[in-house]
């Protein structure tokens, strides 16, 4: 086991990286090509590293691989498909190696018809092939999986049964209606989203890719439904995506949100942890200097 990932099982913290994909955007890669954070692995791997390197210096403890708009989805040619998830694996390995500090690498297992949509949601037949197709791919390069940013209790059941099938540690993060609820953008509960997960070796929860206030109104409920299991959270630093928004492959995400720098950052996850999360980070315009933050006040 990852050295990092046995300080979760001893009952400690982690530190999560923040949003890789808005982070490379920021960085000036190309979102005209529809590809997001993909096209950074074409034209400038470099950035890549760079900004994995930059999360690690700032004391993230799990790099999260850019593989989130590396689905079959986008690239349907299985060639091209193997090359960018390859791509993406080794690029995290190569940060890692080159900083010389020890952080586990978590595979992005990420929506694969649209994100922010559960109506889009295909059925499991349809989605479990496409996520094992990408989980045996990462499974060389990574020390467990991710499966993020999931609107329906389904999408989350079918990325975490492919990811499970690899043998690695699995965790699975939901998304958040950005409406106060707590709820995930489907409408369901959150303690429906765990139960589903019933009989699979699911070792953390968490909720991600909504605004702070949305995690603080889920956060309770997700305690409790964790039942006893490490919980967390990474939220978005942008304006809040209302139901129904056309997220088109990145290209119209909202503004970032101007009263989410660093230490307002901090502050809401200090709250989570105080209500027990153990593991942190961030989602879309969560950059190095927040995990910075993260780390100089809680880690």
């Amino acid at each position: 086991m990852n050295a990092k990932l046995k300080r979760l099982t001893d009952g400690g913290r982690l530190l999560l990286d923040g949003g890789l994909g808005e982070e490379l955007v920021n960085r000036g890669i190309d979102t005209s090509t529809g590809l997001w954070s993909a096209q950074a692995l074409l034209s400038e791997p470099d950035k890549v590293v760079a900004a994995h390197r930059d999360f690690i210096d700032a004391g993230a403890d799990v790099l999260t691989t850019n593989s989130y708009s590396t689905t079959r989805r986008r690239f349907p040619d299985d060639g091209d498909f193997q090359r960018m998830n390859r791509s993406a694996g080794a690029l995290a390995q190569r940060a890692r190696a080159e900083a010389e500090r020890d952080v586990a690498i978590a595979g992005s297992l990420p929506p694969i018809f649209g994100s922010y949509r559960p109506e889009l949601v295909r059925p499991m037949a349809e989605l479990e092939p496409l996520y094992r197709a990408q989980a045996d791919i990462l499974a060389e390069y990574v020390d467990l999986f991710l499966c993020e940013t999931m609107s329906t209790s389904g999408e989350a059941l079918a990325a975490a049964r492919a990811a499970a099938a690899t043998g690695l540690p699995v965790w699975v993060s939901w998304t958040l209606a950005d409406d106060g609820t707590g709820k995930l953008r489907s409408g369901e509960t959150v303690t429906q989203a765990v139960e589903a997960l019933d009989g699979l070796d699911v070792r953390a929860v968490l909720v991600n890719c909504a605004i702070p206030e949305s995690v603080d109104a889920a956060l309770p409920e997700l305690a409790r439904a964790a039942a006893g299991r490490p919980f967390g959270a990474y939220a978005n630093a942008f304006q809040p995506i209302a139901p129904g928004t056309g997220v088109n492959d990145g290209r119209e995400l909202p503004d970032a949100r101007a009263d989410l720098g660093p230490d307002a950052y901090a502050d809401f996850a200090g709250g989570w942890l105080d209500a027990g999360a153990r593991i942190v980070g961030g989602c879309c315009e969560v950059g190095p200097s927040h995990i910075a933050r993260l780390k100089e006040r809680f880690f």
